[in-house]
């Protein structure tokens, strides 16, 4: 890492703790056709209410139900290369928050969050993939957005390398409080916070307080190309960059065919894409970047070869249907890259 990079404490358990909306993801392979019936604008992600979640749902063929969420896809694959990491997201006790629970502790995180027993159903998102893999998101937030800073497992955050933030959950007063409640938490033990901005209507809704987020508690900032020029509502990428250098430690920046730009320390590390086969579903692509990012961050590597290693992960996911690697990721970092690391021992498990 670059020189200004203040080291993390060594005696810490988890690598990635992430804060996040508990959703499970139903994922629908759907023609063109669908979307304008339907008035869905393609590759966007519009909030519904159960009913229309319901309604959709009940218009489509069969789908692939998966537990999901841009932060617990983050932490499954930060889990799948080999790292220790632990989830913070609320469900409801029902049949899709068990789905939740067992999928997000079957690849190796820690998820303690007690499930809701009242109130709103737990979150679904409808992945509604077309042929050209674009994906349109229809997502009930459900039970998710209920999170608040009682939620929190500030052992769990005080024991985490990197606390990760996702800005979907912006939209919940509740959970601003219980981000900044553990922001300050994981600071205080010498974390460092990373935010990922989500999608570019979060943005544009939550402008200033993200604005203010970056500035006062952020070390490293996930966009993509389209989130950051709304962030600093700039007309070009080149902008963007110039107004988001130096105001976190690291900003890995992606811009989709085109790779992504690190920057840190001073410097500007340009990542080129991967590419392991045809594209099929670009769903989880910025998760599993941020999922490779960190993996290799917090084990102390080099911001080029942090880069590298999410371009390798979001370059694998989007061959197939689903945001969570049908393949080894460690295995895949070891042939591609020439990076290895051992099996955590059950001793080290989260």
């Amino acid at each position: 890492m670059s020189p200004s990079r203040s080291p993390v404490g060594l005696d810490h358990r988890l690598d990635v703790v992430a804060i996040g909306n508990a959703i499970v993801d139903v994922l629908v392979q759907a023609e063109d056709r669908f979307l304008d019936d339907h008035g869905l604008s393609k590759g966007a992600m519009a909030l519904v209410d159960e009913d229309q979640a319901q309604r959709l749902y009940g218009s489509l063929g069969a789908g692939l139900e998966t537990s999901g969420g841009s932060a617990a896809n983050t932490v499954a694959g930060i889990a799948q290369l080999g790292g220790r990491a632990g989830f913070i997201g609320r469900v409801r006790d029902d049949q899709l928050g068990a789905i939740f629970s067992h999928d997000i502790r079957a690849v190796g995180a820690r998820y303690d969050t007690p499930p809701a027993t009242a109130g709103a159903s737990t979150a679904r998102c409808l992945i509604l993939v077309t042929p050209d893999a674009q994906r349109t998101m229809c997502t009930y937030l459900g039970a998710s957005v209920g999170l608040d800073p009682a939620d929190l497992d500030l052992e769990m955050v005080a024991r985490a390398r990197v606390l990760y933030l996702e800005g979907y959950l912006w939209d919940s007063e509740a959970a601003k409080r219980a981000f900044i409640a553990a922001a300050e938490v994981a600071r205080a033990q010498g974390g460092e916070v990373a935010l990922s901005l989500s999608d570019a209507f979060c943005v544009e809704r939550h402008r200033e307080s993200f604005l203010e987020l970056v500035d006062g508690h952020v070390d490293l900032l996930f966009a993509n190309e389209v989130e950051i020029t709304a962030l600093y509502r700039v007309n070009s990428f080149a902008e963007a960059v110039e107004q988001v250098r130096g105001r976190c430690r690291v900003a890995a920046l992606t811009r989709s065919e085109s790779g992504s730009l690190v920057l840190g320390g001073g410097d500007s590390h340009l990542i080129e894409p991967v590419t392991l086969g045809p594209l099929v579903d670009t769903t989880g692509a910025g998760d599993l970047y941020a999922a490779g990012f960190l993996h290799a961050y917090t084990r102390g590597l080099d911001l080029q070869t942090c880069g590298r290693l999410g371009s390798l992960c979001a370059g694998q996911v989007v061959t197939q249907l689903g945001p969570r690697s049908q393949v080894d990721l460690r295995e895949l970092a070891r042939r591609q890259l020439g990076l290895a690391w051992e099996p955590l021992s059950s001793s080290q498990a989260p």
